[in-house]
């Protein structure tokens, strides 16, 4: 596979969308949309490097599907922990858009709980 098909692998492994890997990146998200789209270009080796640290991969990974021997695993943590965002990124989006009063309100109740 090539950078194309990994990158929307890594994109919907991650539940991200290509605005969120935009904003991460500091790629622009119509030249993402390029790099995924039928007529896909490779990206710079700057926007490469970019656009794998956003998602915690190599760039090796996202050109080949392969990691290089040297590089580990993706700890146990790590993984949990993006199961945990997925689980909860709707309920994460909703409160970023909160009154810095209204998650006051909400950290109480929780902490009633």
């Amino acid at each position: 596979m090539g950078f194309k098909e990994n990158l929307k692998i890594e994109l919907n492994y991650k539940d991200m969308t290509v605005k969120e890997l935009a904003f991460a990146s500091g790629v622009n998200k119509r030249t993402i949309d390029q790099y995924l789209s039928a007529a896909a270009k490779m990206p710079s080796a700057e926007n490469a490097v970019k656009i794998a640290i956003a998602l915690g991969v190599s760039v090796e990974y996202l050109v080949t599907g392969k990691n290089s021997a040297a590089q580990t695993q993706t700890s146990q943590d790590e993984l949990n922990q993006a199961r945990r965002y997925k689980k909860f990124r709707v309920l994460i989006q909703k409160a970023e858009r909160l009154t810095p009063l209204q998650l006051q309100a909400i950290e109480q109740l929780i902490n009633l709980m």
